[in-house]
């Protein structure tokens, strides 16, 4: 009874997401992966959206580049940035 409660409780805060009209073989797809994961469709799909928010937007990402680029004054060629790569590898 404890954790059906608990469980209620933490449910009762956490904000939920519904999606609709999601194709067939999308939904298909993301069952069988989540079983091959060994987790519930919504398990997969809540670790899968926190996964997500972990890596920057890529629009974000480009302003970031830019403003840093503009802050630092760097202006590397492809060439150069190649060339700098290379030698780091040796």
């Amino acid at each position: 009874m404890l954790a059906f409660c608990m469980r209620h409780r933490h449910d009762a805060f956490m904000p939920s997401i519904t999606i609709r009209d999601v194709p067939d073989e999308v939904r298909d797809e993301l069952a069988s992966r989540a079983r091959l994961a060994g987790q519930s469709l919504q398990e997969y799909l809540q670790a899968q959206l926190a996964e997500l928010t972990r890596r920057p937007d890529p629009s974000v990402l480009m302003q970031r580049v830019g403003a840093r680029k503009r802050h630092t004054g760097s202006a590397l060629s492809a060439d150069r940035i190649l060339e700098l790569r290379d030698a780091d590898r040796r």
